[in-house]
């Protein structure tokens, strides 16, 4: 049976059991990418992490301090070395990141710590329900099934008339990088067994595939049009149509060859320093989903320039904050373990 691209991508998100990617190499092969100088960088930044966490859960004293985004990243950093809630190195510290945003969740499932600085609202509560979704698939809990729906409930009612989301619980504007977590968190939630429309989907990536640019590359918003690519940005666009489960067909190709362009250590990256680690985040995940040779190049490449960012206390320095980078720096080393079900292939 041949089907679309699209709708072999449709198919997996739902969970259907169609063949959507070629064989890849055993995850064992992938782990060595892992060197030991690598395995000694993770273990000083978790170990920062888990230093940096509070008594309720959240990060941070200072800028971004009780940020449910930068908590739910430091979770996903602690997933990502294979521990669980309650068990392993760092299960303690993931029960008090899950309290913690349970905490902050509202009667209207919305996830938000009112005294917190954030870029936006709806940030946090995608990047929240991106790691709840992910603790909930290892750790079964009622109470955080019925918050997790409500959350999501939120994320879908906030779908504006384009197909996409921006800062606020509320179907006005969108952009991209609003839109592309709330696909990447609507994903997630779906692999834990949660009720995802396949409606809201459809329109979210009709919504993404409407800001790529002739270069491969995606513009911040679907009415910008002429506004030049970035690679951030064009890094997420590009993992939204693999969550979407497109692996195959023109957009994502184009996509994956514009990012290209900015391998690490090439010096490339026009927006020099700003959204270094978001960009990293999603361009790690491309190239993962993408196999072969441009994860086998991709990967050893980021792992030389993290390794090289390292500060001595072990934590990477982030203008949100140290936690916020340090935790992004540990996801994307840890990617070779794929022990996140978001990012397994």
């Amino acid at each position: 049976m041949n089907l679309s691209p699209l709708a072999c991508g449709f198919a997996l998100f739902l969970a259907l059991p169609i063949p959507c990617q070629a064989e890849e190499l055993p995850t064992t092969q992938h782990r060595q990418l892992i060197t030991p100088k690598t395995t000694q960088a993770i273990d000083r930044g978790l170990t920062f992490l888990a230093d940096q966490q509070l008594e309720d859960g959240s990060f941070g004293t200072s800028g971004y301090a009780r940020n449910v985004a930068v908590c739910s990243l430091s979770g996903m950093a602690f997933l990502s070395s294979g521990s669980t809630p309650g068990r392993g190195p760092y299960g303690t510290h993931l029960e008090r990141c899950v309290d913690y945003l349970l905490e902050q969740t509202d009667d209207q499932g919305f996830i938000a710590a009112p005294d917190a600085t954030s870029r936006g609202p709806m940030y946090g509560h995608g990047f929240a329900v991106l790691f709840l979704s992910e603790a909930y698939g290892m750790a079964d809990s009622p109470k955080l099934r019925d918050r997790l729906g409500q959350a999501v409930k939120l994320i879908i009612h906030a779908q504006n008339p384009e197909g996409g989301w921006r800062y606020q619980p509320e179907p006005k504007d969108a952009d991209l990088s609003v839109t592309v977590c709330q696909v990447m968190a609507l994903r997630a939630a779906r692999n834990a067994g949660i009720t995802v429309p396949r409606e809201t989907i459809d329109r979210s990536i009709a919504y993404i595939r409407g800001c790529q640019n002739e270069d491969g590359g995606f513009r911040y918003t679907l009415a910008e049009k002429g506004q030049p690519s970035q690679f951030a940005r064009s890094a997420a666009g590009v993992v939204a149509f693999t969550n979407a489960g497109i692996y195959h067909g023109p957009e994502l190709q184009n996509g994956l060859e514009y990012l290209r362009l900015f391998l690490p250590g090439q010096e490339k990256i026009p927006e020099g320093n700003a959204f270094y680690f978001y960009g990293q985040y999603y361009a790690i995940q491309a190239m993962w989903h993408a196999g072969g040779e441009s994860w086998l190049t991709w990967y050893p490449a980021i792992r030389q320039e993290m390794i090289a960012r390292q500060r001595p206390d072990g934590s990477w320095l982030d203008s949100i904050c140290a936690e916020y980078g340090t935790a992004m720096a540990c996801i994307i080393l840890q990617v070779p373990n794929n022990y996140l079900p978001i990012l397994q292939r």
